[in-house]
């Protein structure tokens, strides 16, 4: 009985020791791949995958097969009886990670708004004008975008300003002074009374019956002492007519 089976590990041992047809398809996700080189690394032999991804090389058990392709990562396998289906080894790559091509990151410093609008907006201003400067242009062709990312309009306002502010601050208009305050601050009470001869409960009215006139306005814009003067004697004449007629 042991005779018999030493007799078997021997026969079986020189049956595996000889190469044979290895028949296979190599997969990826279920889709066969065409173009795969298959090496036999013991014994330096090649072959490649069909149109169906098929292949046959000469090998037998513990040869190691090499599968290469461009698109797909490197593999060994060990030849070996458990790896086949129904005779035929089926062999799966795996796709090589994508690579990218050099990236050039711009650092671009962050931008922190102050108080200073006008300020704030000329920084911005310089940023729109940087970014659209190294945007791809397309020479001689109009695209309906503003040169270099300005706002001519905004600006011209901006130069506007800078040339009022060299010219210096405009001249502020003096306030309007009203008649009847004008005649006060310069003709006290006193010489209403005696100048005038005006009773007190008239000077509120005399006032304003010389307010009416409208030189009075005249008088009070330029501010001139003898005009006033002249004009409280005429409108007195003609004040005291009226109370004589009423």
């Amino acid at each position: 009985m042991r005779t018999k089976l030493l007799s078997l590990v021997v026969i079986l041992h020189t049956l595996n020791s000889f190469s044979q047809k290895v028949k296979g398809t190599v997969l990826y996700n279920n889709y066969v791949i065409p173009n795969v080189e298959v090496i036999n690394s013991n014994t330096r032999q090649l072959t490649i995958t069909d149109a169906k991804g098929e292949f046959t090389i000469d090998a037998k058990t513990n040869d190691i097969l090499i599968f290469v392709s461009k698109q797909y990562q490197l593999k060994k396998l060990m030849l070996n009886p458990l790896l086949y289906t129904n005779g035929v080894l089926e062999v799966d790559l795996i796709l090589k990670a994508v690579e990218l091509s050099e990236v050039v990151v711009t650092n671009i410093p962050s931008i922190k708004l102050g108080t200073d609008q006008k300020w704030e907006q000329t920084k911005l201003d310089q940023y729109t004008l940087e970014k659209t400067t190294a945007a791809p242009q397309v020479q001689g062709v109009y695209t309906g975008t503003i040169v270099n990312g300005l706002d001519f309009m905004r600006i011209g306002g901006m130069l506007l300003d800078l040339f009022l502010k060299d010219k210096g601050p405009a001249k502020k208009e003096a306030p309007e002074i009203a008649f009847k305050d004008f005649a006060q601050s310069k003709c006290d009470t006193v010489y209403l009374k005696k100048t005038l001869h005006l009773q007190p409960e008239e000077i509120g009215l005399f006032l304003e019956f010389c307010d009416a006139d409208p030189k009075s306005k005249t008088i009070a814009a330029n501010q001139n002492v003898l005009s006033l003067m002249d004009f409280l004697f005429e409108k007195k004449t003609a004040f005291k007519n009226l109370a004589t007629a009423n």
